[in-house]
């Protein structure tokens, strides 16, 4: 019997530091990393392609700096030296677990990642390599958000997934309203129109101008991911 074919062929996973937090919130759980490093396996299983981007919440809050009058760029440029950290962290827990990945930083940091070329990571990708773009876009003023958006485009991914802690895109906070409503899908202009906060409307517009998909769903929901990839119902889906 044939196998199902993926939906996807070629995915840009963006992941919240959170995804690394230890207790509290903040910090690198090198345990946290083994999860991430199995659900990304599962999906490569499969003869997905995958590309990731990962925030750096977990160590660094750039808004609590600017709040005590830190220049935004600067407090941007710190974030991004962060987002390298979690780019090791997870390559380190994927090539434990046998996947062959690379880590390519917009901040040029040569002695641990390769720097961002456009060409190279489509060669990784196509090798069945897992490449980690790290280093936001490279300039302040740009969220982790904007970038994964960004590279996805650059990278001809089919779909942009948007990996958290809630299962989809919501009117309201759900872990403080019960009767928030859970949006099955939604028009890209009504995402940013509505301003729900799940991506920022730069990287919203970007993917719009560009016909870009994005499914936001739950990491931590046991095969959440695969089923995105087979194009089975689950969490939000951002398009047309």
């Amino acid at each position: 019997m044939d196998m199902p074919q993926p939906k996807y062929k070629r995915i840009l996973l963006k992941l919240g530091g959170e995804a690394l937090a230890g207790e509290g919130g903040f910090g690198i759980s090198p345990e946290r990393a083994e999860v991430v490093s199995s659900v990304v396996q599962a999906v490569k299983d499969i003869g997905v392609e995958i590309a990731l981007v990962i925030g750096a919440g977990n160590l660094w809050r750039g808004r609590e700096g600017i709040r005590h009058g830190m220049e935004r760029a600067t407090a941007d440029y710190m974030g991004m030296i962060a987002t390298v950290m979690n780019a090791l962290t997870l390559q380190d827990a994927l090539e434990r677990n046998h996947i062959t990945t690379r880590v390519q930083s917009a901040v040029e940091m040569r002695a641990v990642a390769e720097p961002y070329i456009r060409r190279r990571a489509m060669r990784h990708l196509e090798k069945g390599r897992v490449v980690i773009f790290a280093g936001g876009t490279g300039n302040p003023y740009f969220s982790t958000d904007t970038a994964a958006a960004l590279r996805a485009m650059e990278i001809d991914a089919d779909v942009l997934i948007k990996a958290t802690k809630v299962d989809g895109v919501y009117d309201a906070d759900p872990k403080l309203n019960p009767t928030a409503h859970k949006f099955d899908r939604l028009a890209y202009i009504d995402a940013i129109n509505r301003r729900l906060g799940v991506l920022d409307s730069t990287a919203i517009s970007l993917c719009m101008d560009n016909n870009l998909p994005i499914i936001v769903l739950d990491l931590w929901q046991a095969g959440s991911l695969q089923k995105a990839v087979f194009g089975e119902p689950v969490g939000t889906t951002i398009s047309r």
